[in-house]
């Protein structure tokens, strides 16, 4: 009775011997362990088997079509949405070379439809090559002949038309007051040429630049979602789809391509522009005719201001608003860093009852008003806290040589 156990356990150990010296490494046996496990961990794949001169191979497929995650139907949400508003629009204008030979120049740029009357915004450097014909194509790959209506070149923007062009798809504006850093943004436009192409990013800063005629526009959204040559014009997007900027430039140091950092101009300041467009035929942006310097809380103690925040004014320029309602510029001289500056001036504190911390605050105060409009300051001079009423002048009428117009 005993022996059995002990033949039991000879047998075992002989089968297993013969198994791992002559089966396993030949392989017989593996394709059968792999279906096994394969089956037993992945039940979402299944094998299929392909056969042809070189051999039979064996390859894992997904049993289905897999579910997108939440962040990824946000995206094609988004785009969705978005596509069919956004425009290719290409400017053809002749040059001509050293033997007075025609020379065919083309600017092409990203663009979106306003309404369904065929208005489309996009950048003015798209189209500033004074092109003799303007293209925009639609995102069906139709293509139709446009107009010029209008440009502001301080802001970098265009408003182009196009004719009998049905079922178009006006794009969502948003507003872009409240905008915060790290909010998700999308840029859609036509990147070298390559027609609706989406990449993400976020909202990296708000911030004052100077646009292509170094003009300088007030809350540029910096992004570092990759815009590239060719998006210009195009929009810039929210988590919702609706437009919360206009693509006009990046930061390329020296190479012609995305470096992580590039620029939207804020929806509401092309909702002003627009608005002008519709009223006057022309960009009729309200102005103080002021030359600022943002103030801090250092600064403000340094120079023993009676608030640590506002818009000191520099100087105001002759014969504008600022001038004429009698708002004095600084009287000392001082520096910067290297900047020379002038201090002594009004410190302006406030806007129609709104406070106004620094330039973003008075721009935005601005967008709302058209020149001609009266507002109330409210400013300190020395330690003496007053309101003056100012009727804004035509920005279009002044012109500053340094520092930041208002």
């Amino acid at each position: 009775m005993k022996l059995r156990p002990v033949l039991l356990v000879i047998l075992l150990l002989s089968g297993f011997y013969y198994l791992t010296t002559h089966l396993a490494p030949s392989g017989t046996f593996a394709p059968w362990v792999h279906h096994v496990f394969t089956r037993a961990t992945a039940p979402d794949v299944s094998p299929s088997t392909v056969r042809g001169p070189m051999g039979t191979l064996e390859l894992t497929e997904a049993a289905a079509a897999p579910a997108f995650d939440s962040e990824e139907q946000q995206n094609i949400a988004v785009y969705k949405k978005a596509l069919p508003s956004v425009v290719n629009i290409t400017s053809t204008a002749v040059a001509f070379d050293f033997f007075y030979g025609a020379v065919p120049q083309q600017g092409q740029g990203s663009g979106f439809v306003l309404n369904k009357d065929g208005l489309i915004i996009t950048n003015y450097h798209v189209i500033s090559l004074n092109p003799q014909r303007v293209e925009v194509k639609l995102s069906n790959k139709h293509t139709y002949k446009a107009k010029v209506l209008a440009v502001d070149k301080g802001h970098d923007l265009a408003l182009l038309k196009i004719d009998n062009a049905p079922n178009l798809v006006p794009a969502t504006l948003a507003s872009s007051q409240g905008l915060v850093v790290g909010q998700r943004v999308y840029a859609i436009g036509n990147p070298f040429g390559l027609q609706g192409t989406m990449t993400r990013g976020i909202i990296s800063a708000i911030r004052s630049i100077r646009g292509p005629e170094q003009n300088p526009i007030e809350d540029a959204i910096q992004t570092d979602a990759s815009v590239n040559p060719g998006n210009s014009g195009g929009p810039l997007l929210n988590s919702r789809g609706e437009v919360i900027g206009i693509t006009t430039m990046i930061a390329s140091n020296g190479a012609d391509q995305s470096s992580g950092v590039g620029f939207a101009i804020p929806i509401d300041t092309a909702k002003a522009v627009l608005s002008d467009f519709e009223k006057y035929g022309y960009v009729r942006r309200p102005s103080l005719d002021i030359v600022t310097l943002p103030i801090g809380p250092d600064i403000a103690q340094q120079l023993g201001l009676p608030a640590d925040y506002g818009i000191l004014i520099d100087h105001v320029l002759p014969g504008g608003a600022a001038a004429r309602a009698g708002l004095r510029g600084g009287n000392q001289r001082a520096y910067m860093g290297n900047i020379p500056v002038m201090i002594g001036g009004d410190l302006i504190v406030g806007m129609d009852g709104q406070d106004i911390a620094n330039a973003q605050d008075l721009s935005a105060a601005m967008n709302s008003h058209h020149a001609g409009d009266v507002v109330t300051l409210t400013i300190f001079r020395g330690q003496k806290r007053m309101d003056v009423k100012v009727t804004l002048s035509d920005a279009k009428d002044q012109q500053t040589q340094q520092g930041q117009q208002a």
